[in-house]
């Protein structure tokens, strides 16, 4: 499949205002001559199908219907790959440049991540990423079956997920992560936006914690940006490619808010000359020479922005099997807060805030916390008798692995006091309590949520 044009001769996507009758939208559709051939459930962008040459016209004319939040084109987007050395395993330099062997000491990935490749479909029985993909879905030929039939996919999870350490040809960054195949460009390496968001929002209904996205075009897309406002609604973090122009021209879905996008460098930790540029970019990664996966089984030296973003969604991945808790806002604040800088000091447009560094970020990532405070009730002691007394000091201990964000203190089950520290003191009136015992007890928070309960402490009146 290929196009001639940047968009889909016939083809308008747009989008009803939430409180539009269906049947309204329906006759305004027909009154454009359009016909709706598909939707984008999640984000209910319609598919419409128009007369070819009248593209324009209907997208002018139902953006100015305040029954539509946006019309526009249908966009198509290429892989960012730029192909130039022969075959060969060995040349792995970027890895050693983004510290993942020391990350490696500490975490190599998890099965409970799940990555989804959205691009060109994966080689599933790719020797170096056997046992590793789920099923996942065709976009760009509507069917169940994501084989690559490009090679550019597969070559993107490689860089990002090839299993390491197993005899095999080369190691990804996250070696245990859960591959999913999402294919949204076709054997010719393009796809439509409609296309891509769709895989996004696939992505992200599945489960996607991390969602790469190793391919661009230079139109803006109202389509792509709630695509990518949905997936980071469930949480996942969206890594893609800056492109390969060499220039400052805009590239999506790099340039959409809540996605990470990432330019390419050298061995030399400088620009490429055909790295795209601009103030969209975020992060830079290793994008010349890299060797990765290639269709058949085999391995390929190649490069481009297409293979400096799955590094930096592999890093994503090395973080969240730290913590899976991780929110993505966390883990992209990891990503950029631990980034090497490069160029001029502080953020500039060709390396954003500088080289991914997958040992900072795993070192940073905050761990798991598995640990409930410990609480006490200090005093008074268990069995004391406070008869006689008008008042008595209960004193509330705790600790924690981490902080104690809330202590309470409950006398016969009533919560009685509470602080935002571990130990407080609590001035008991007492000069009106009747004959008979009451009980002590502490309960203790910490900021993962979990509960501490203290020993009941029994006191006689």
């Amino acid at each position: 499949m290929s196009w001639s044009a940047d968009f889909v001769p016939g083809r308008v996507l747009v989008k009803p205002v939430d409180a539009s009758d269906e049947a309204t939208v329906q006759n305004q559709f027909r009154g454009q001559g359009a016909q709706e051939v598909g939707r984008i459930r999640q984000i209910n962008v319609r598919i419409l199908r128009v007369s070819e040459k009248a593209e324009a016209r209907v997208v002018a004319a139902l953006s100015k219907n305040p029954n539509f939040e946006f019309a526009e084109l249908d966009y198509i987007a290429t892989a960012n790959l730029t192909p130039n050395d022969p075959l060969y395993s060995s040349n792995q330099w970027h890895l050693p440049a983004i510290n993942a062997p020391t990350a490696w000491d500490s975490v190599t990935g998890n099965s409970a991540v799940l990555l989804a490749i959205v691009d060109s479909g994966v080689q599933l029985n790719h020797p170096d990423l056997s046992g590793r993909c789920v099923q996942g879905y065709d976009f760009a030929n509507n069917d169940a079956d994501p084989s690559d039939d490009n090679g550019h996919g597969t070559s993107a999870a490689g860089t990002t997920a090839a299993t390491g350490n197993n005899g095999l040809g080369m190691a990804g960054v996250t070696w245990g992560a859960s591959i999913l195949p999402v294919k949204v460009l076709a054997a010719s390496g393009s796809g439509t936006y409609s296309a891509i968001a769709s895989g996004v929002n696939y992505a992200a209904d599945r489960g996607a914690k991390v969602i790469n996205m190793s391919l661009g075009g230079t139109s803006s897309s109202s389509t792509l940006q709630n695509a990518v406002n949905y997936a980071w609604g469930k949480g996942a973090v969206l890594v893609a490619a800056a492109g390969n122009n060499g220039n400052n021209l805009t590239v999506y879905p790099a340039a959409c808010a809540n996605v990470v996008g990432v330019s390419a460098i050298n061995n030399a930790n400088t620009i490429t000359t055909w790295s795209s540029y601009g103030s969209f970019v975020d992060l830079c990664a290793p994008g010349e020479n890299i060797g990765t996966l290639s269709n058949g089984s085999g391995y390929v030296t190649t490069s481009g922005t297409s293979f400096s973003s799955p590094l930096v969604a592999g890093v994503a991945c090395l973080a969240l099997s730290v913590n899976p808790a991780l929110k993505n806002s966390q883990v992209v604040s990891l990503l950029i807060g631990n980034a090497d800088d490069l160029g001029v000091a502080g953020y500039d447009n060709y390396y954003g805030n500088g080289r991914v560094n997958a040992a900072r970020v795993v070192t940073s990532a905050p761990l798991v916390d598995t640990a409930s405070p410990i609480t006490s009730v200090t005093s008074p002691q268990n069995g004391a008798s406070i008869s006689g007394l008008k008042s008595v000091i209960v004193s509330v201990a705790s600790s924690d692995n981490k902080a104690v964000t809330k202590a309470e203190l409950y006398i016969n089950g009533k919560l009685t006091a509470s602080s935002s520290t571990g130990n407080f003191s609590y001035t008991w009136n007492t000069s009106r309590l009747q004959t008979g015992t009451y009980q002590l007890q502490s309960k203790a928070y910490d900021a993962a949520g979990s509960i501490g309960l203290s020993s009941v402490v029994s006191v006689k009146r």
